[in-house]
């Protein structure tokens, strides 16, 4: 067994307590995974025991118990009628939707069906689609797309159904996951908290002036001088942004005037300390075809912790510029546990030198059959192979077990604040308009099922 390791490192950059998603592209990067490395250490001979299979790297099959525990709770008597609800103009477009419910389809005496909201029906106060009554319901979509979608459907069913508590998650979860409750936490309510939670967020504040502490503790008189002063230290970010659209990082912008003041123009941003680079940055040998060679190339990794009633569930492993995402161009990459007596540090410098000694030709030719997989398997995105990394990212056992701790300090204190929301002690932190909020208190959350993730910039060693 690998020797005990410290601490990881890092912080996480925000939550996800609407519809978080990632499960299937990760699904899809340990199979690329496996198929990699098999490829590799077979060429290289390298003498290092890596597990891509252990059940904690799968988060599909955990996801889909999750909603079967909610059908138990919700209808123990009927069979399972799962309805993944998305947007119509998505319904062929998100193969991660897509293949989720044909594995749904797969398990015995669970059918399942990926719909839009508007072909719900409502007969004797159970929601229904055709003939079928559905009895859990996850919704690729938050709260705020409900009101849209009301202005042109009739959604009195799916009102019903999270009146009725169908929905995972409660759509009471998703003001606990606004930007602005980090604010809270390196705030005001920071004693009341688990220590690894408070630790591992990042200083923010809700970008307006004010008069507040900085990350050191230290007084500020005024918040946006402060801000103009560190502007090396710190990025603003929408306080319901996604996808890294309208993140502004301090070092990468030239005129913070401009930025500032389009902050304040906004009038829904945070600050947030920016954190330093090195401990989410990792080496990874990556091909250069142009130049017909294989070489080092830092990326920065993002870490996505699902976390559900159970524990931890699984990961979805992130890798790019800043931000990370996916949609801003990055990629997902496989996840190994390390089984064997080697510090983590040495074992991705060992892999790293094997495959650069396995030459430009080969390396290519491996890379042609990962993407040429990634296509058949679907991991796109638009219409493109989603990058992959030729090494995994590489976690020691202790980790898993620290990880572990983290999620389950989580979920309770995320507990405790839509609790403090919901009594509204939270009021100034959780910028949503007067419909997303009584659509938030149709069904409180309360610790029951649901899914929630944690984007983590944290670094393994």
């Amino acid at each position: 067994m690998p020797e005990k390791v410290n601490e990881f490192a890092g912080y996480h950059s925000e939550w996800n307590m609407g519809s978080p998603g990632g499960w299937d592209y990760q699904r899809m990067a340990q199979e690329i995974g496996l198929f990699t490395w098999k490829k590799i250490k077979e060429r290289s001979k390298i003498d290092i025991d890596l597990d891509f299979s252990d059940p904690i790297l799968d988060p599909v099959p955990r996801f889909a118990q999750m909603l079967l525990c909610a059908h138990k709770r919700n209808f123990s008597n009927a069979k399972p009628f799962i309805a993944l609800i998305a947007e119509e103009e998505t319904l062929e477009k998100v193969g991660e939707n897509i293949r989720f419910v044909q594995y749904l389809n797969s398990l015995e005496n669970v059918n399942a069906v990926l719909t839009d909201p508007s072909k719900l029906e409502l007969r004797g106060g159970k929601v229904y689609l055709q003939d079928n009554l559905i009895t859990v319901i996850f919704l690729d979509f938050n709260n705020n797309v409900i009101i849209k979608l009301r202005k042109k459907h009739n959604l009195e069913p799916l009102i019903e159904a999270i009146k009725q508590g169908m929905v995972v998650n409660p759509r009471g979860m998703e003001p606990v996951g606004v930007k602005g409750v980090f604010d809270a936490i390196t705030g005001e309510c920071k004693n009341m908290l688990n220590l690894t939670t408070v630790q591992r967020t990042p200083w923010t504040r809700q970008f307006y002036p004010r008069s507040t502490n900085g990350p050191k503790n230290e007084k500020i008189p005024d918040l946006i001088t402060w801000t103009k002063n560190n502007w090396e230290e710190v990025l603003l970010k929408p306080v319901h942004g996604y996808s890294g659209h309208g993140i502004m990082i301090g070092h990468k912008e030239p005129d913070k005037d401009k930025c500032i003041q389009h902050a304040l123009n906004s009038g829904d941003y945070i600050v947030q300390e920016l954190i330093p680079l090195k401990i989410w940055a990792e080496e990874f040998p990556w091909i250069d075809r142009e130049n017909k060679k294989v070489f080092i190339k830092s990326w920065q990794t993002d870490f996505r912790c699902f976390i559900t009633q159970s524990g931890l569930m699984g990961f979805v492993t992130r890798f790019g510029g800043i931000p990370t995402n996916v949609g801003s161009g990055g990629g997902v990459q496989s996840t190994a546990i390390l089984r064997c007596a080697l510090p983590i540090k040495d074992a991705v410098k060992i892999i790293n030198e094997a495959i650069l000694n396995l030459g430009f030709e080969f390396v290519n030719e491996i890379q042609d059959q990962i993407d040429k997989k990634s296509l058949e398997m679907g991991n796109v995105y638009l219409l493109g192979p989603i990058m992959s990394t030729l090494r995994p990212r590489i976690l020691a056992p202790a980790h898993l077990e620290q990880l572990r701790r983290y999620g389950q300090n989580l979920w309770d204190d995320a507990l405790k604040l839509e609790k403090m929301w919901r009594q509204g002690k939270l009021t100034k932190y959780v910028q949503i308009t007067e419909e997303e909020e009584e659509i938030a208190r149709l069904c409180p959350w309360e610790g029951n099922i649901a899914l929630m993730a944690s984007d983590g910039l944290f670094g393994f060693t």
